[in-house]
This record gives structure tokens, sequence and C-alpha cells, in this order.
């Protein structure tokens, strides 16, 4: 996985109205924490952030007053009505050290003839992953699946490295037989007639 690299400034101003100053600006609050430090309030570039946070689970190299420190977005605020970023938690991390993390689950190969359909009980699965080789997806087969197959999480393939940090026995994908509606009273009666 690639590191994005960022460059932020502390941030003094605190409330709603410096917050809309800042976001006026082109710029996202944000705060950074973790290791048992104070946490720290910067600005980041809206833009650049935007263009980092489209891929999963980044890292992110950022610079706050000449200091480097690798961290990843833990939460995200965005506003719902624009999808425009309003506010941004990083948790900083360490080369080495393990991550709890979402990742997207895809699907590969077509299910068994017969109309059935795939439910997503769950779009993620959460991992256990060194955080410089956090994967972006896990891939599961579903191919000649019939209805009434469940997957697990413990079924699924995870690359090496990473852990399932989540229950094994929670259904993440499901076939189910489709649906066949029955004709109207009506259409029947006319059918016999």
């Amino acid at each position: 996985m690639a590191e994005i690299k960022l460059t932020a400034e502390v941030r003094t101003e605190f409330g709603k109205g410096a917050a809309r100053r800042t976001r006026r600006a082109n710029l996202v609050p944000a705060v950074v924490y973790g290791h048992g430090a104070d946490p720290v309030h910067i600005t980041l570039p809206g833009h650049a952030l935007l263009l980092a946070l489209r891929t999963a689970n980044v890292l992110i190299n950022l610079e706050v007053d000449g200091k480097n420190a690798l961290v990843i977005p833990k939460s995200v605020q965005r506003n719902p009505l624009k999808g425009d970023i309003e506010h941004v938690d990083l948790l900083t991390v360490k080369h080495g050290e393990k991550v709890d993390v979402e990742v997207l689950v895809q699907v590969e190969g077509e299910l068994a003839p017969g109309g059935n359909l795939l439910e997503y009980v769950q779009n993620t699965v959460r991992v256990a992953a060194e955080a410089t080789n956090i994967p972006e997806s896990v891939t599961v087969s579903i191919a000649g699946l019939e209805a009434g197959v469940s997957i697990f999480a413990k079924d699924i393939p995870l690359p090496s490295g990473s852990v399932l940090a989540e229950d094994p026995d929670a259904v993440v994908l499901s076939v189910v037989a489709a649906q066949v509606e029955a004709a109207p009273a009506g259409e029947e009666e006319g059918a016999e007639a």
C-alpha cells in the first residue's frame, strides 16, 4: 500500500464559527490522536484529503510543524447533502503495528442456475492487519452456490499477515431463492374460462 503525503497546520481556533471559516478556505478540520499522546487539532487541504480518502484504509504520511507521522482515517464526517468532508479523526500508527480496519468484501464467480440471489449481510469484514500492509479488499468465490448457503466471516480467505477481528460465525453473504410472484386471483379465473 502506497503512502500519501499531506501537510497539515495546527489549528488554534475552535467552535462552529472557526470550523465554518476553515471549511470556506477549502480546509478540513481534523484531530490526530493515538499512542497515549495528547490529541493534536489540525487543518488539512480539502481537495488533497478528498483524493486521499478515495482509497479505502489509506495510509497517510502527515507532516505537522516539520514532524512526520503515519496516520490512518478512523472517522470521516461528511455533509449529508453535499457530500463534502466536514471533519476527520486520524489515528497515529507505527510501522509493524497491527490495526483493526474494515475491509471491503468482493465476490467472484456466478451462482448456480435457477434464479438465486446473493444477499450481502455485511459489505465489509473487520480484520487486524499491519498498518503498512492493509488489504484493500478480500475476495470470496460464490461459484455454483445454491439457495440456503451462507458464507461466514471465518470462511473468507484473508491475505497473509491479516487476522479476522470479528465474530467468526457472523454471516457475511447468503444465497436466497428468488421469490416467484403469485398471479392475482382474477387472472387465474379468466384463464380457466
